[in-house]
């Protein structure tokens, strides 16, 4: 349980960065309302509310790539990967 609070962006950062109710935004938009519903129910700049979606976007975007990401111990060269297709063959 404590993984899934680690791996979670921080609503409160960017609520306090665009001044606004992030945690607001996220429900509306699970809830399946258009940007457009949203910033005329939130009185928020459309412009604005797609810089806050970018920046969500980007956070869980770099979640998912660290989960990805392999750890590998300092000092040890990561495996080689395989190449399908040699144009120089």
């Amino acid at each position: 349980m404590s993984a899934e609070k680690t791996d979670r962006i921080n609503e409160k950062l960017l609520s306090k960065k665009y001044q606004t109710n992030v945690i607001r935004l996220i429900k509306a938009w699970k809830k399946g309302l258009s940007d457009f519903e949203v910033s005329r129910e939130t009185g928020i700049d459309p412009v604005k509310l797609k810089h806050i979606k970018t920046d969500i976007e980007m956070a869980h975007r770099k979640l998912r790539l660290a989960r990805k990401k392999p750890l590998i111990p300092p000092g040890q060269a990561p495996g080689q990967r395989h190449i399908f297709f040699n144009p120089f063959m």
